[in-house]
C-alpha cells in the first residue's frame, strides 16, 4: 500500500489544527483534545460545556461539505479495511487515550507546546507504537 506525499493539504491542515486550538485557549481556555472533547460530549458535566463541545464536534462533521462547496469535489478517503476493523481499532484507540490520559491531539498539539511532562511520554510512546502497528500490519501480516 503506498502512502501519498502531500505536503501543502497536509501543511495547511496542521495549522488550521493548530489555529483552532489557540483559538480554544484563547477563548475559553481549554485544551483541544479530541478524546477529551467527545468524552464531554457524551457525558456533558455541564450545559455550557456541552455546548461548545457540540459545536466543534459539527464544525469537523461539516467542514467536508464545506470543501465541498469550495471546491467542487469532496476529499478522497479510502479505508482499505471492513467497517467492524475500524470499529475494533476505533475502540482500542479510545481505550489507548484513557488509558493515556489524552489522544494525539491533546498531548501532541496541546501538551508538547505547554511542555507538558506527560505529554513529552506520551507522545513518543504513541509514535513508537504506530510505528510498530504499521511494521506489523505491513511486513508480519502483508497488509
Amino acid at each position: 500500500m503506498e502512502t501519498v506525499f502531500t505536503p501543502f493539504a497536509s501543511f495547511g491542515g496542521g495549522l488550521l489544527i493548530g489555529l483552532g486550538a489557540v483559538l480554544l485557549m484563547l477563548g475559553l481556555g481549554r485544551i483541544m483534545g479530541a478524546t477529551g472533547i467527545m468524552s464531554g460530549l457524551v457525558f456533558p458535566d455541564s450545559g455550557s460545556e456541552f455546548s461548545w463541545r457540540l459545536a466543534l464536534v459539527a464544525g469537523m462533521i461539516v467542514a467536508p461539505g464545506l470543501i465541498y462547496v469550495l471546491t467542487g469535489t469532496m476529499p478522497a478517503i479510502d479505508v482499505p479495511i471492513s467497517p467492524l476493523m475500524i470499529v475494533v481499532g476505533g475502540v482500542i484507540v479510545g481505550l489507548g487515550a484513557s488509558l493515556g490520559s489524552g489522544c494525539t491531539s491533546g498531548h501532541g498539539v496541546c501538551g508538547l507546546s505547554r511542555l507538558s511532562t506527560r505529554s513529552l511520554v506520551a507522545v513518543p510512546t504513541f509514535m513508537a507504537t504506530a510505528a510498530i502497528t504499521v511494521f506489523v500490519i505491513r511486513h508480519v501480516f502483508g497488509g
